[in-house]
């Protein structure tokens, strides 16, 4: 009888390909997936460690898992946690599990011959279960963003072969792509030669019919790029800004301001009307004060941002905001935060009403439920469907009713 395993998959998407990753090693290792956790041989934890919260849930997760696996099974635990504190997370956790594995370590049971270290990047990977799929192109970054210690373990960037990307994504057999990395706009500058990330999109183009890319640098961004995702069928722009106010991004160690932010976003909606915009805003980055609060409120009300995502800044071990002063009182951040999600909530539920009596394309990700452009899997709204959809077909539906984020329609 095969052994089994069973993979719990905390954090991003780049998490979700790199749990992908680890069950085709799996499967190729002759193991099946469990039903559950209680009945797997090998348990396996893909942390996150990317903020307090994460880390915290990895954790929890860990010790979750711990407690109902059974007596005879393995629990190892792998990802962003294992990487960032190894030894020292494996002396925490003592006898509960039986590894802790950084990203260069392989997965498997104990019993199993060991094979040399692995990039998790170029691993055989499974045909998707689902019609659309993150594809991650590039590990690690070459930023100094003030609050983010994902450099520190994931380590510099390093991009895929145009080739090795495309030979993935023909295997999945996807109907939509969604390209992901830790700054996907500066996908093949580690590289030799000219090919970047226009060059990837539009040779993922060709073969897919939807392609969607996350994580978007905004001094990375080229009128070249720009004019081909704003001319295609999916103009979905996720721009990572973190912040609006141009002395708080410095502190941030960060390019940009509010009004060359809203020139890239003018100059895309003149390219395309139609196209959507999601972002995400830390709030209470040491320092920030009113008037760089207000700088946000205004930023958003003036640009009417499809999709936002807000949230409290956390201090993290090894960065440069970690030894800033002027820490921004927790009581102000939840204040603060309030006032822009209720700001943001306005803008999404009259955006998603204005489509309604609208023919809209949607893809069918299961029964009952598609997406449109508009939304990115996961992430953004959905949409009901009649139930007589076929999960991987695109179809024609007319919006009828708008419900907070989430739209109904029916075949017209």
């Amino acid at each position: 009888m095969s052994e089994r395993y069973w993979i719990e998959t905390l954090g991003c998407p780049k998490n979700e390909v790199d749990s992908e990753k680890l069950v085709g090693t799996l499967d190729r290792d002759g193991m099946i997936l469990a039903d559950s956790p209680e009945s797997a041989d090998l348990v396996v934890v893909n942390t996150c460690a990317f903020i307090e919260d994460a880390r915290k849930e990895s954790i929890d997760a860990i010790y979750e898992l711990n407690s109902i696996r059974n007596k005879n099974s393995e629990l190892v635990v792998t990802g962003c946690l294992a990487e960032r504190y190894g030894s020292d997370l494996k002396e925490a956790l003592g006898e509960d599990v039986n590894a802790v594995s950084g990203f260069g370590v392989p997965v498997n049971l104990s019993s199993k011959p060991k094979v040399p270290a692995f990039d998790l990047l170029n691993l055989p990977r499974p045909a998707s279960s689902q019609p659309w799929g993150y594809v991650k192109v590039a590990e690690g970054c070459d930023r100094i963003c003030g609050f983010c210690s994902i450099p520190s373990f994931r380590g510099p960037q390093r991009s895929r072969t145009v080739e090795s990307v495309l030979s993935e994504i023909e295997m999945m057999e996807l109907s939509e792509v969604v390209l992901v990395a830790q700054d996907l706009a500066s996908y093949g500058k580690d590289q030799e030669g000219d090919l970047g990330i226009l060059e990837l999109y539009n040779e993922v183009t060709k073969r897919v019919s939807w392609v969607r890319l996350l994580y978007l640098y905004p001094s990375s961004l080229n009128r070249h790029l720009i004019a081909s995702i704003a001319g295609s069928a999916v103009p979905y722009f996720d721009l990572s800004l973190q912040h609006v106010s141009k002395p708080l991004l410095r502190r941030m160690r960060r390019w940009g301001n509010a009004d060359k932010f809203s020139e890239t976003i003018q100059q895309i909606r003149l390219l395309n009307e139609n196209a959507v915009f999601r972002t995400n805003f830390i709030v209470g980055y040491p320092g920030e004060t009113e008037e760089d609060h207000d700088d946000l409120l205004r930023f958003i009300e003036q640009n009417q941002i499809d999709w936002c995502g807000f949230f409290a800044y956390s201090p993290e071990e090894g960065t440069y905001a970690n030894g800033l002063e002027d820490h921004v009182d927790k009581s102000l951040v939840q204040e603060r935060l309030i006032e822009l999600s209720e700001l943001q909530d306005s803008i999404t539920s009259i955006k998603r009403d204005s489509l309604i009596a609208q023919d809209i394309e949607v893809l069918v990700d299961e029964v009952g439920f598609a997406r449109s452009f508009r939304e990115a899997p996961e992430i953004d709204g959905i949409i009901r469907v009649p139930e007589l959809l076929v999960p991987g077909q695109f179809a024609t539906v007319k919006v009828i009713e708008a419900t907070g984020t989430d739209l109904v329609a029916v075949i017209p």
